[in-house]
């Protein structure tokens, strides 16, 4: 039986340094997959350039001169993680029977790669790559993921717990996630929305090989918040329960002055009134962050905007190139 065409999908972001490494060691693992016939000659690794501000598409065009299995696809700008991911499985999708999606610093094992194809192999559209543990993480971010996922699941989000966005996807699950056309992306929580057959692969994540870490704590946060505020209303739901909470203990308070002005013991000081205040204006700038970031969300979902913007396409055009080169044949043929 003829093996799928896989392409692996590697959104790039100043990644100069890990670069050399990681197509060499993803080059191998796909020559490996096949002489074992495990997937089509015709597989590719893609390389996607955020609109890197070092020499990533320098060295990527290199790497496509002198290995056929590599292309790639320049963003014209920085789109972000999740734009960059989605241009490389809109444009390897096309040409491919499953897609794997991977970070460029190969702390993902990517040894796990031959059993993503051989769950493909046995009818499951989604394969997801999750931590088996970690211990490479700080104390302060092993306990912050934890939470998320966990604060996740209670407002109804369904999420893979310790999966990030290592995974093998299925043309069929492609086409269905391309469905989803929101501007706020979070791919982590669309793609188990699809619903068809899916399994996990646990390993053990690795060190970074080189560079910097490109999602700092202000980023994790900011990915985190934007996670939750694309798929729940419950932060909104939160405010509201506070804005009664306070009403409740206002009242309480005016009742405990009202009895205390009847019984004579009525006190004067400003420590409480300012207190109260503080109370009731931290809760009303509260509410008003939350809102104006779901109306944020609305504003950028209306406009429609692209996500991303190619600039330079050395995947598609490759083989399009095959196909008018094969059309001119044909004619001299005649």
């Amino acid at each position: 039986m003829k093996g799928p065409i896989l392409t692996i999908v590697v959104p790039c972001y100043n990644e100069e340094e890990v670069f050399p490494e990681t197509s060499k060691q993803l080059s191998a693992v796909l020559s490996n997959l096949i002489d074992d016939f495990l997937i089509s000659s015709e597989s590719k690794i893609l390389f996607v350039d955020d609109g890197s501000r070092d020499r990533t598409w320098v060295l990527i065009e290199k790497e496509m001169a002198k290995n056929p299995l590599v292309k790639g696809l320049k963003l014209a700008r920085n789109a972000g993680h999740q734009n960059a991911l989605l241009a490389g499985l809109e444009a390897a999708a096309a040409q491919s029977d499953c897609v794997v999606s991977i970070d460029a610093d190969l702390q993902d094992d990517i040894r796990v790669i031959r059993t993503f194809v051989e769950k493909y192999r046995d009818g499951f559209d989604v394969v997801y790559g999750v931590r088996d543990k970690r211990e490479t993480d700080t104390f302060f971010k092993r306990t912050t993921a934890l939470g998320f996922y966990r604060f996740m699941n209670k407002i109804g989000i369904n999420l893979i717990p310790n999966h990030a966005d290592f995974r093998l996807m299925s043309k069929r699950a492609l086409d269905e996630l391309f469905k989803y056309k929101e501007t706020n992306l979070f791919l982590r929580g669309l793609i188990p929305l699809i619903g068809f057959p899916s399994t996990k692969v646990f390993y053990d994540r690795k060190e970074r090989v080189a560079g910097e870490s490109k999602y700092p704590l202000k980023k994790m946060f900011a990915f985190a918040f934007d996670g939750i505020t694309s798929f729940s209303i419950t932060p909104i739901r939160f405010v509201t329960f506070l804005g009664f909470l306070a009403v409740i203990i206002s009242a309480l308070a005016g009742g405990y002055a009202i009895v205390q002005e009847l019984t004579g013991h009525t006190e004067s000081g400003w420590t409480s009134i300012i207190i109260s205040i503080w109370f009731v204006g931290g809760l009303e700038l509260l509410a008003t962050g939350i809102i104006g970031e779901y109306i944020g969300k609305i504003y950028r979902e209306v406009k429609r905007r692209p996500r991303y913007t190619i600039e330079v396409d050395a995947f598609s055009n490759h083989n399009e190139g095959k196909q008018k080169l094969k059309v001119l044949m044909n004619k001299v043929g005649k």
